[in-house]
């Protein structure tokens, strides 16, 4: 009988948990998967955000940086390994090469959606406000989510419609490159609690500090 390969040994232990499910919303967003089948890439200007995808998987490799071509500063962090079967694990759940125009669902467990929603949100999402000038003292604030894949939106849409019944709507960018999908004071503030659901979830500090002073200024909070 001929001897087998070795089998493939995983860096990243392959188990939902919440902080897991924060990771995929990373990779999701910014994260990439190399042609190759091995490696996974996730890039971020934030170093915060590196370390955080990093602390999600348990996992300690080195970090770089890199830049945009069009200038010899590098503004970006990256951190780049190769694992097969997490890989492959990405590409069950829907993941791939080349996604940001083509991703669609995500098989993630209802029970950490909101997790994964989290690490999505700290990925490409923000929070605005502003002072609506047409009514007096009213301010208003949204929750947004981007992305070049139309089908991606839509489900990030229903998913969270079926989970909290909140509808939001969606707009194209001026470039017609990519999607929002926004959700507006109310609905806005029961998403952001459905993703804050407690102090000490895994979540990128500045955008959470952003969010508490928003709704302070309307006597709410998280």
């Amino acid at each position: 009988m001929g001897k087998g390969g070795a089998k493939p040994k995983g860096k990243v232990k392959v188990r939902w948990s919440p902080r897991f499910a924060y990771a995929i919303g990373l990779m999701v967003t910014d994260g990439n998967l190399s042609p190759d089948g091995r490696h996974i890439n996730f890039t971020s200007k934030d170093l915060e955000l590196i370390r955080l995808f990093q602390e999600s998987l348990s996992i300690k490799v080195h970090i770089g940086r890199k830049g945009n071509g069009s200038s010899k500063e590098k503004p970006y962090f990256v951190t780049q390994f190769g694992d097969v079967l997490f890989y492959r694990f990405l590409m069950d759940i829907g993941l791939m090469p080349n996604k940001s125009k083509s991703i669609g669902e995500i098989k993630v467990p209802s029970k950490y959606f909101f997790d994964f929603l989290r690490g999505s949100f700290d990925g490409d999402g923000c929070t605005y406000s502003y002072f609506d000038p047409r009514w007096r003292s009213s301010f208003m604030f949204y929750t947004s989510f981007v992305s070049a894949s139309p089908l991606h939106i839509r489900w990030l849409r229903k998913e969270i419609f079926q989970s909290i019944g909140i509808r939001g709507h969606v707009t194209m960018d001026g470039r017609h490159i990519t999607q929002q999908l926004k959700y507006a004071k109310a609905d806005s503030l029961k998403l952001l609690r459905k993703m804050y659901y407690t102090r000490n979830v895994v979540c990128l500090s500045r955008k959470r500090l952003k969010i508490e002073k928003m709704l302070a200024i309307v006597g709410e909070r998280l």
